[in-house]
């Protein structure tokens, strides 16, 4: 029986578009447990490629769907493609390896536009829809802002060189422990300034801009204005793109707040993390759309894939923006938290230049889910 391939891209635009998708994941069941596709129309079920190799296919057959199209999903798309043969030699005939795997879907970029800038120009977030990162590009009369851009930076690329568009600057809202940073890959190759808060940066190995409260870069015609907002790291900093979106890296999540234990600061930093959410974001206009750098679940995503909310919205929905009591909110955020990120510390350091890990050991340092949430 022939079995087919689909793409991570393919896959993803499935999910997004909200169709009906069944997949086999035959992966060991702790990697499953850690880490699975999603999807607000995704049945995903476990039969390890280990045991279907030891006593068949049989005992799963019950769990599949007879008049299905079926996906089979593994780490990096080999024990999918093998595991997809004993499926469709079993009867079923219309059966897709996921190329790549697992590791392909962590990254994949999928580009939505948000909207269009007062100032002319667009706004776009890109999904990573299988880590739960987000990152945006803004650009307006033939310039280009970048921020906080994922390591692979051939679709920013993309869609510049489609467009021609110059990338003028890149912008990171904090130093990220949770995925590899491409801002400065993506600068230097561009001849772009790279932008990150003074705080994030002191054992940087490299040159940077930093970014200061109320500053203000051009885009175009577009103003990018900074807000320094402290919690999740000591340097935080929220992006105001044309008094229309508040960019709030992992500060601000749609369900959620962002963690501040990742430097092993959880008791330094949550009065800060408070201080930001209360006082400082509550100074700013309710009708703001929410930009985060991450989500946290498929039920945020709104009907067109991306993630975003007004910031009046959160106020009244969000659970972290509503906790009253000082003491209560402190350890809502410093205890009982998700386990930290896979390999962040090496990540962290990946991002300041001390360490200079190859391409294999990159994929394997970002493999597993988002955690940069508060639960």
């Amino acid at each position: 029986m022939t079995v087919n391939n689909i793409s991570a891209k393919e896959l993803t635009q499935k999910v997004l578009s909200n169709e009906k998708v069944f997949i086999v994941d035959v992966r060991n069941t702790d990697a499953f447990d850690d880490w699975k596709v999603e999807g607000r129309n995704v049945e995903v079920i476990n039969a390890p490629y280990t045991e279907i190799k030891e006593k068949g296919i049989d005992s799963f057959l019950d769990m599949l769907p007879e008049s299905q199209r079926i996906y089979v999903i593994c780490a990096k798309g080999n024990s999918s493609l093998k595991a997809a043969e004993v499926i469709a030699e079993a009867g079923y005939t219309d059966v897709y390896s996921i190329t790549g795997g697992m590791s392909a879907w962590s990254e994949h970029l999928e580009p939505i536009k948000i909207g269009d800038l007062q100032g002319g120009g667009t706004l776009h977030q890109f999904v990573r829809i299988g880590k739960g990162c987000l990152s945006y590009l803004i650009q307006s009369n033939g310039e280009a802002a970048i921020v906080d851009a994922a390591r692979m930076t051939e679709p920013y690329r993309k869609i510049l060189a489609e467009n021609d568009i110059k990338l003028t600057r890149v912008l990171d809202t904090h130093l990220h422990a949770d995925h590899i940073s491409g801002g400065r890959e993506l600068a230097e190759n561009s001849r772009a300034e790279y932008f990150l808060p003074p705080k994030d940066a002191e054992d940087l190995q490299f040159s940077y801009e930093p970014v200061k409260d109320g500053d203000q870069y051009e885009v175009g015609y577009s103003i990018i204005k900074a807000l320094y907002s402290p919690g999740h790291t000591i340097g935080s900093t929220s992006y105001i793109i044309d008094d229309q979106y508040l960019l709030t890296g992992d500060i601000l999540f749609i369900d959620s707040i962002g963690r501040p234990d990742l430097a092993g600061k959880a008791e330094d930093w949550a009065g800060d993390l408070r201080t930001t959410l209360y006082r400082r974001y509550k100074d700013l206009d309710e009708n703001l759309f929410v930009l985060p750098a991450h989500y946290m679940g498929i039920n945020e995503m709104n009907e067109d894939g991306s993630i975003s909310a007004k910031l009046g919205t959160l106020y009244q929905e969000n659970h972290g923006l509503n906790i009253n009591d000082e003491e209560e909110f402190r350890k809502t955020v410093s205890e009982n938290l998700p386990p930290q990120p896979n390999s962040y510390e090496e990540i962290r350091k990946t991002n300041m230049g001390k360490e200079s890990p190859d391409e294999e050991q990159q994929t394997v340092m970002e493999t597993g889910p988002n955690r940069c949430a508060v639960r």
